[in-house]
């Protein structure tokens, strides 16, 4: 697979944040998983307030635009790209699908994966991206797969096609691919938009 790191600053400071940080008893560390308020209000008294410019931005509108032309790697193609229009991010709006042989824990051969997945509200690679850029936004149980966005086909430098996919590993969220020749398995779903 090939791999890209994103946000790799992030990733060390939040490790030596983890390796400096002092024991804390479970209970409190439930009530913050429970209340995160009260744990942005312990990192804003440790940190200080927010600054005048920052309390003054506008909140992110989280909208991606799905017509624009994906990221493309060095000497690949775009083989095929599902245009989608402003879409705003929603996690909730996400289904990972897997075609039946996946769920029994078997593999699919990708392109009879890709023909099952015709028609499908696929998402493309530039949602891919655009949560590499804001990997927050990604759901804690991605973090077991490999979560594919079929709505974009490349072809590959060898020749072959292939699909981008987002999987986390100890330095983050990194993104991969896979030829359309492999085997999916069945933690390789394909990101649709929920209907």
């Amino acid at each position: 697979m090939t791999q890209k790191t994103y946000d790799r600053h992030t990733a060390k400071f939040l490790a030596v944040i983890g390796e400096n940080m002092p024991e804390i008893q479970s209970d409190i560390m439930q009530g913050w998983i429970e209340n995160p308020k009260t744990l942005q209000r312990v990192l804003r008294d440790a940190f200080g307030p927010p600054t005048k410019h920052q309390a003054e931005e506008a909140p992110v509108e989280l909208v991606i635009d799905c017509d624009a032309d994906p990221f493309v790697p060095n000497g690949w193609n775009v083989e095929e790209h599902k245009k989608d229009g402003q879409w705003k991010w929603d996690a909730a709006q996400v289904e990972l699908y897997l075609s039946d042989p996946q769920k029994e824990g078997k593999t699919i051969e990708g392109n009879k994966f890709r023909t099952e997945l015709n028609g499908k509200p696929l998402l493309n690679a530039n949602v891919l991206d655009y949560l590499l850029k804001h990997p927050h936004l990604i759901p804690e149980e991605w973090e077991d797969k490999y979560v594919f966005f079929w709505g974009t086909i490349y072809r590959r430098s060898g020749g072959r096609l292939g699909v981008r996919c987002l999987y986390w590993n100890f330095n983050g969220w990194q993104w991969g691919s896979s030829r359309l020749v492999a085997d999916w398995r069945p933690h390789h779903p394909a990101a649709l938009r929920a209907s």
